[in-house]
């Protein structure tokens, strides 16, 4: 990547202002560069030459163990020198001996700002945020927990490592015990509103509160805001903020023109970029690499394919086509545009030319082929990468798997997940749809279950639409229980499932047999169930489901407005006089059934009547079928009235 591409937000974090010397900003912030120097400069010797002290920094730097010559030459080392070698192991990107140098330094009390604001911003590098924040957390003085240097390079940590929001939260705990921030800062906190959903109203809040504190929006935080107007599509915003930026007397660089450019390239506004390469040209500057790319997915998005093929010629000429990057933009254009073949021979022409691909525009290729119904020939290029690369990536693999399922390549499947495993390359979403369509059509349903059951597992949204076909298919190919698994595992996803995916299950459950199960889905969702299919479960519950849940099952059934048959009842009724000793559970139904305001017919009437004499109770029978005829009157009576 070219420098001038680097947020500028981005780079001054990587180098805090306790390690000034390389930070090119042109600020003048004493305070906060001067301070460390301050207090390592109390600790300069009064006795030993400088020559010795070096040869010591020397030495140190040097040995194998560098911990046991810094305790060799501890009293001739001062905290300034321990920072130089602390610096060292972080240059050379030597994260354990860092870490041990900065915990001698810390046992032997020889830590200063300087010291903790380094190691904070070497952690940041070797993504270790977990541990800049266990560190700081355990500082105890709180001058140096709110200096405004330590809490730039904590922030710069967790901005770099991707973890925003708690970057927001340590902020708000820093301004309560007393940070005063600096425009590093603010730059810092405003690079970690890009990625963030509601970045750009985040970012609003953040340059209405410098603004508060009485400091200046810079060259850098206009490069900042800028570039989060390209990551969340505000154009007309961007354009208003490069406006300021020069009405203020800044000069704007190749970072302002480069965000602005990606606005443009987001909306394809290519009138727009053309005009603003002009000025970019007129101020002097020359368009680098990073900038001519943009210009050239602005023309490729917008479908200006000849200006984009100019273009790419002029980078060719250039040496900024080396990369197959604005090969992959026109080429990928060209096959969403329904340019297929133009977009084969682009690619064929890439690789003619010796251009190294890494699989990206291997797989804009496959998947352009794939779309236009080229199955073999996306096969082949998925081949052809595979011929020629060790290597992949997660999207080359779901790429070059799709093409071999697509062609019921079984073998090459296999080589695919097996080449996975051995790259320890863990699936997506992607991988999983793309083995859950393939099984399912090679009628290999117990592996399209495994693979649905491994898929919520590893915690991802499954496809409804698509699970709910192979809910089916399993329900049809005889594996009920597994239907039902993937019903409960669509269900309990975060997400709301499509009412029809009851009726859908209850279908394959009430025919097998599974009706505790299709009970469960009837208590859950009985307001979403049809008439229809409500009074086929209850049926077949009261002929062969679990005795005691009849009462429960006419519960619920009554629960989702639906009125009970008789029929219904009478099945329920007939299923309790074959087992006399649930003598108990008859009694209750036919109470509740008297609450309720439902009776038996005359059949069930007669029945009851005739087999009292099995539970002992016919008395008891008989007045509460007396209690039902009664209600059923008055009930009837007030429906005639209502009617009339």
């Amino acid at each position: 990547m070219e420098a001038a591409s680097l947020p500028l937000a981005a780079s001054r974090f990587l180098s805090p202002q306790a390690t000034a010397p390389f930070c090119s900003r042109p600020r003048s912030l004493p305070f906060v560069r001067a301070a460390p120097k301050a207090l390592e400069a109390r600790d300069a010797p009064k006795t030993l030459p400088t020559c010795r002290r070096r040869s010591a920094v020397a030495e140190v730097k040097a040995a194998t163990d560098p911990v046991a010559a810094l305790t060799r030459l501890e009293n001739v080392l001062k905290t300034q020198d321990c920072n130089i070698i602390l610096r060292h192991y972080g240059e050379i990107r030597r994260w354990d001996m860092l870490s041990k140098v900065f915990g001698w330094m810390q046992e032997h009390d020889m830590l200063n700002i300087a010291s903790y604001s380094s190691y904070f911003k070497y952690l940041g590098l070797s993504r270790n945020a977990a541990k800049v924040l266990q560190v700081y957390g355990a500082i105890q003085d709180k001058s140096t927990r709110v200096h405004v240097s330590v809490c730039n390079s904590v922030l710069g940590c967790l901005v770099k490592n991707g973890r925003s929001d708690s970057t927001f939260k340590l902020y708000d705990e820093m301004i309560r015990e007393g940070l005063s921030p600096d425009l590093f800062t603010y730059s810092t906190l405003l690079s970690g509103c890009m990625k963030l959903k509601q970045g750009y109203a985040k970012a609003m809040e953040l340059i209405n509160e410098l603004k508060s504190r009485g400091l200046q929006m810079d060259s850098v935080i206009y490069g900042t805001l800028l570039a989060i107007c390209a990551s969340h599509n505000y154009c007309e915003e961007a354009e208003v903020y490069f406006q300021k930026l020069k009405d203020e007397g800044h000069t704007p660089n190749l970072f302002h023109y480069g965000s602005l450019l990606n606005t443009y390239s987001e909306n394809s506004y290519y009138e727009k970029a053309e005009l603003l390469m002009k000025d970019l040209r007129s101020s002097g500057l020359t368009a680098n690499k990073v900038m001519l790319t943009t210009l050239l997915k602005v023309y490729s998005k917008g479908g200006l394919f000849d200006k984009a093929k100019e273009l790419l010629i002029e980078l060719e000429a250039s040496g900024f086509a080396q990369d197959e990057m604005p090969y992959c933009i026109l080429i990928d254009a060209l096959a969403k545009g329904g340019k297929t073949w133009e977009a084969t021979i682009l690619f064929n022409d890439m690789k003619g030319k010796g251009v190294k691909s890494d699989g990206y525009a291997f797989s804009i290729m496959i998947s352009a082929l794939h779309r236009g119904g080229y199955r073999e020939e996306a096969k082949k290029l998925a081949k052809e990468f595979e011929d020629q690369n060790t290597t992949y990536d997660l999207v080359m693999l779901n790429t070059s798997l799709r093409a071999y399922c697509n062609t019921n390549d079984t073998e090459s499947v296999m080589r695919m997940l097996k080449k996975m495993d051995e790259s320890n390359i863990s699936p997506d979403h992607i991988t999983f749809n793309t083995l859950i369509r393939y099984f399912c059509k090679a009628k290999v349903y117990h592996l399209a279950y495994k693979t649905i059951e491994d898929m919520h597992t590893k915690g991802h949204q499954l496809n409804e639409e698509l699970c709910s076909e192979i809910m089916v298919q399993l329900g049809e190919a005889g594996f009920p229980s597994e239907a039902f698994s993937v019903y409960n595992m669509m269900r309990y996803s975060k997400r709301t499932v499509c009412k029809s995916l009851h009726e859908k299950v209850l279908g394959i459950l009430v025919p097998a047999g599974l009706l505790k199960d299709a009970y469960i889905v009837i208590k859950d969702n009985s307001d979403m169930i049809s008439p229809r299919s409500l009074e086929n479960f209850a049926g077949q519950f009261m002929i062969s489901g679990n005795i005691n849940l009849i009462n429960d099952v006419m519960k619920a059934l009554n629960h989702s407005g639906w009125r009970i048959s008789q029929d219904i009842f009478g099945r329920a009724i007939q299923r309790y006089i074959q087992k006399p000793d649930k003598k108990q559970l008859l009694f209750c139904l036919l109470d509740w059934m008297t609450g309720q305001g439902y009776s038996v017919d005359s059949s069930s009437r007669n029945l009851l009547l005739k087999n009292a004499q099995l539970f002992g109770q016919k008395q008891l029978i008989a007045e509460i079928l007396s209690k039902q005829q009664a209600a059923s009157r008055i009930t009837g009576h007030r429906t005639k009235m209502f009617i009339d």
